[in-house]
């Protein structure tokens, strides 16, 4: 009898534990994926440009030599041909992780909302020419907000999560040259919006805020095939709230 209750105490101890492990797991990941993730190859350099209310003070991959600001305010992004940020989920062939961008840091223990105008090159040849907006820790562990040109030369708003590998989706088409764009976090919660007059928010893609303490968020331009792209980015703002409703994006 002494046994038989001994043995049932130990099976209940065990079976707790596994439930606190399952129960913390989302934890565990999240610091898996910040260990595994913490180097980056694109260099970086210090910079200080001013667009909107926001001063960008990081550059990767010499973003601050693509830019220029123009006498409205807006910021002109030039992109060569060849340059993208893409971690290929399949053997990585098309891993590509040249794409100048322009950097803020960024406290992901508070909320923020990062919001853009952005207007992107669109060409014959350019296919994926896209203008961005990123949430960035490394090479391997970021996200961007794209409005791009898709295969049929379309204008269509994509969204890539990246991983250690990326994803790729492609969201609404939109029948216009320009796009406000926005990317919100209650520091639990990070989603992305877009907008054509900048008060009715379309929801993208919402996740669970996986991120580390301190990260980036940033905008760029790309060009990922041939001809170069050359954005127009504007009416840039950087709060530190939150929406309201992460389903409407208000």
């Amino acid at each position: 009898m002494k046994k038989t209750v001994l043995f049932s105490a130990f099976l209940i101890g065990c079976i707790t534990l596994v439930a606190c492990q399952q129960k913390n797991s989302p934890k565990l990941e999240e610091a898996n994926l910040t260990d595994n993730a913490t180097s980056t190859s694109s260099q970086m350099a210090e910079c200080e440009i001013k667009v909107g209310d926001v001063t960008f003070t990081r550059s990767i991959n010499g973003a601050d030599t693509c830019v220029s600001l123009l006498a409205d305010g807006a910021l002109e992004f030039r992109c060569r041909e060849g340059l993208d940020f893409f971690c290929d989920p399949n053997e990585g062939k098309l891993s590509n992780n040249t794409l100048p961008v322009l950097l803020i840091p960024t406290d992901n223990t508070k909320p923020f909302t990062l919001t853009a105008k952005v207007t992107p090159e669109i060409t014959a040849e350019g296919l994926y020419n896209a203008a961005d907006l990123f949430v960035y820790v490394n090479d391997t562990l970021w996200q961007k907000l794209a409005f791009e040109q898709d295969e049929y030369g379309n204008h269509r708003i994509v969204s890539v999560r990246t991983q250690g590998t990326s994803d790729d989706n492609n969201h609404d088409r939109i029948d216009a040259k320009s796009v406000y764009m926005k990317i919100s976090s209650d520091t639990r919660t990070i989603a992305s919006y877009y907008s054509l007059d900048k008060k009715e928010w379309h929801m993208v893609r919402l996740y669970r805020n996986y991120y580390p303490d301190s990260i980036y968020l940033g905008i760029s331009s790309q060009c990922p095939q041939r001809g170069g792209c050359t954005s127009r980015i504007e009416d840039v703002t950087l709060s530190h709230d939150n929406v309201g409703d992460f389903r409407m994006g208000e």
